[in-house]
């Protein structure tokens, strides 16, 4: 019996070497119309940024507090932690499919006593009374077994549950990376929003003060006679409607502080308050390394998942048509009983079984699971092909983006020294009576313009640069448990 139980194990090692179902391959960039170089690149492919660059890209807008902030968010923030417990889920879920490897053992064991009633086969005395009645109805019964159990991977349905198992795995630690990368995009665009506002309401504050002052002239010209109350009520009008802009600054500074306290892991309100003191807006540097759109797809921890879950399908393909052929398993088991603890060795029993079973008919279940999961495949081919052309779109914008706010930050700084020079000669020219307060009023609203639209410009820079640093996929190369 020794050489047919070989040759049926040896079978099994072949046949569980040929998994069913295809195996994967990941799919080329030229399949997903992945183009050369960047449509917005104007120096064509330029080196690949780094993952030192990548991976702490905020640090190169000179500014500890937004690091800071950033150190908080990424140990704190909500989201990440469940990111966090997603990822440690998937990791227990490929421990489950690795065990179903090895062979399954179970003990058990059991102890006790027979109670029975009755005289039937007991001894009497000389005045017919039963002797030792109490202790012959109790007899002690002793039990102990264990069984093991396991299923031949024949046609590799097992290893193809691993394969997906660790797709899946993978796919969850590359959807932290993009919560993390998420995150930090998010907090530094409330950090600049906020900075904006700090900036629009100093500006305010000194137009406020100018206006007072144009306010405080055209009164006294009043007064003397000089120019009618024309001029008076336009510029107390200007006054009203600058100061009103103060508390609907404030509420958006408030709000992007709300906002980072919740991104940080804490209520709003006293976690921001050092935020409270206004800094400047933090400046953007010009050199950025785009490199290629490879380069994207390899840096995206999004594109990543997307090609993990669609590795993870394919295997389940495998894990469908394995169910078309016979499965094997192999069972034993061993045993003993005793009524009395010290005779539990003296008889064992124990069998081993092979069991090999094919489903027949089924109605086409089966088959239709294979398509199905088939179907599910190219669904997660289409997700990534998207996945893949969207991270191309956000690179492209992210380009876009800045060489716009590059250039209008250039045209904004002419206008506001334009507008500076000539709200100051309207401001003279009115204080000496050379012109009317009209002239002095558009030559302040367009000074007022030209400033906030420098702010803007300022910070949309940053905005543009956080953008495209986050399409080309930086912000978690260096985090904890990298997936790979």
């Amino acid at each position: 019996m020794r050489y047919p139980a070989t040759l049926i194990l040896g079978a099994a090692t072949v046949l569980s070497a040929c998994a069913a179902g295809p195996d994967y391959r990941a799919p080329q960039t030229a399949s997903l119309g992945v183009p050369a170089t960047y449509y917005g690149d104007a120096k064509g492919a330029t080196p690949a940024p780094s993952d030192t660059d990548l991976a702490q890209w905020w640090t190169r807008l000179n500014d500890p507090t937004l690091d800071g902030l950033i150190q908080k968010a990424v140990a704190n923030n909500l989201d990440i932690a469940q990111a966090q417990a997603r990822l440690r889920q998937a990791r227990e879920a490929l421990v489950q499919a690795n065990a179903a490897f090895f062979p399954q053992i179970n003990a058990s064991g059991s102890a006790g006593k027979n109670y029975r009633s009755g005289t039937s086969g007991f001894q009497l005395d000389s005045n017919g009374n039963v002797i030792g009645s109490s202790a012959n109805r109790w007899s002690s019964a002793y039990s102990a077994g264990a069984d093991a159990s396991w299923e031949v991977d024949l046609f590799g349905s097992i290893r193809r549950s691993s394969e997906a198992a660790r797709a899946d795995y993978a796919a969850s630690g590359f959807d932290l990376a993009s919560t993390r990368t998420a995150i930090i995009s998010e907090l530094v665009s409330n950090y600049v929003q906020a900075r904006l506002g700090q900036e629009q309401l100093r500006i305010a504050k000194e137009t406020l003060a100018n206006q007072q002052d144009n306010y405080d002239i055209a009164r006294w010209r009043l007064q003397a006679g000089l120019v009618s109350s024309l001029d008076q009520e336009q510029a107390r009008a200007q006054l009203a409607q600058t100061t009103a802009t103060v508390p609907q600054i404030e509420n958006s500074v408030r709000a992007a502080l709300n906002r980072i306290a919740v991104l940080t892991g804490e209520a709003p309100g006293e976690a921001t308050r050092a935020l409270e003191q206004a800094k400047p807006i933090p400046a953007a540097q010009n050199d950025i390394a785009i490199g290629i759109p490879a380069d994207t797809l390899r840096q995206r921890p999004d594109v990543r998942a997307a090609e993990r879950i669609l590795a993870a399908a394919t295997a389940r393909i495998g894990v469908a048509r394995a169910a078309l052929y016979p499965s094997l398993s192999i069972s034993g088991n061993i045993g003993t009983s005793a009524t009395a603890f010290r005779d539990l060795t003296d008889i064992v029993t124990g069998g081993v079984f092979g069991r090999i079973a094919q489903t027949i008919f089924d109605g086409g279940r089966l088959r239709a699971q294979v398509r199905s999961q088939r179907a599910a495949t190219d669904a997660a081919f289409a997700a990534y092909k998207s996945t893949v052309l969207t991270s191309l779109e956000d690179v492209e914008n992210g380009m876009a983006a800045l060489s716009a706010a590059r250039q209008r930050a250039e045209q904004f700084a002419i206008a506001y020294e334009a507008s500076n020079n000539s709200a100051i000669l309207a401001r003279s020219q009115y204080q000496a009576g050379l012109t009317d307060f009209q002239t002095l009023l558009t030559a302040e609203q367009t000074l007022l313009s030209a400033r906030n639209s420098l702010a803007g410009a300022q910070s949309d820079q940053v905005l543009a640069v956080s953008q495209l640093y986050s399409a080309l996929g930086g912000g978690w190369q260096t985090m904890d448990g990298r997936p790979q």
